[in-house]
């Protein structure tokens, strides 16, 4: 599956707090939402795809996602 990156998203929101940057993306092409979460202090970052229904949801409760059957796109460590 294609990465956030490479489909050309828009930034919707961003927070950042305790070191954890949350970005909301979204694809105006492919209608797909994502949340892109980095750790600034270790550079650990993964980012989900989430179903649009769950966006602001998922923007404000990423780890809580990240333990759902969706597919991590990117994972640096």
């Amino acid at each position: 599956m294609e990465t956030a990156a490479q489909i050309g998203v828009r930034e919707l929101d961003r927070r950042s707090n305790d070191g954890i940057r949350v970005t909301l993306l979204w694809s105006p092409r492919t209608n797909q939402v994502f949340v892109a979460v980095v750790d600034e202090r270790d550079g650990e970052a993964f980012e989900l795809e989430v179903d649009p229904a769950n966006a602001l949801d998922a923007f404000r409760h990423p780890f809580a996602y990240a333990d759902r059957d969706y597919e991590d796109l990117a994972l640096a460590s």
